[in-house]
């Protein structure tokens, strides 16, 4: 999973953006756009494929068209090894998921790690304690099934923060109420590190680059 964030350039050619987007879609690849609030960003592009090489030449086909990329991330789907008891549904959900999801218009994105301090250390915990912690933040996370869609994706190895968490809601008080009671969860308040956070509105490609010229 390639997550770009991007500035349009004066010499924007929204064509050859939407051209990228359908040579992707034809490979089999999913992209998802939104709109970004903020100064960090104007667009988000979500990218997911198959192989890096595709991922690559989605990037390059986007900077050619006239989009600068201002930061990334680039992560894995995955199972986590909390999740060995999930029905196979949920696993094949998290490895291949389908998105964006229907009605959850609202987005977010950050990414995180669990933190390495000398009095609170995640990775000196045994399997069993960090079990109950991911169990208990979970039974959080599953009270806002519906209202709310999170896809974490591993990056250990890949890139500065150890997963990149990509939400969708169905309105952006939904995202900020999920995130603020899961940060009262032990495992969060005690191990978890967060990155910068993007805001923004799911749509298509061609409404989402539509809306950088009003």
């Amino acid at each position: 999973m390639l997550h770009l964030f991007c500035r349009a350039r004066a010499t924007l050619d929204v064509g050859a953006v939407l051209d990228a987007e359908a040579a992707a879609l034809e490979e089999g690849d999913q992209v998802v756009a939104a709109s970004i609030l903020g100064h960090k960003a104007d667009v988000a592009l979500m990218v997911l494929a198959p192989d890096f090489w595709r991922l690559r030449r989605f990037q390059s086909d986007v900077q050619a068209a006239g989009l600068e990329i201002v930061t990334s991330y680039v992560s894995l789907t995955e199972v986590s090894e909390y999740a060995a008891r999930l029905p196979d549904e949920l696993k094949q959900a998290r490895l291949y998921p389908r998105l964006p999801p229907e009605g959850k218009p609202a987005f977010c994105f950050y990414p995180m790690s669990k933190r390495r301090g000398a009095a609170h250390n995640w990775y000196t915990l045994d399997y069993d304690e960090r079990l109950a912690l991911m169990v208990g933040h979970g039974r959080v996370g599953r009270a806002y099934h519906g209202r709310v869609l999170q896809l974490v994706t591993g990056s250990v190895g890949l890139d500065d923060f150890e997963w990149g968490v990509t939400l969708f809601a169905t309105s952006p008080s939904d995202l900020k109420e999920c995130v603020y009671q899961m940060r009262f969860d032990r495992a969060s308040a005690l191990y978890a590190q967060f990155g910068p956070f993007y805001t923004g509105m799911v749509a298509s490609v061609a409404t989402v680059l539509g809306s950088l010229s009003r």
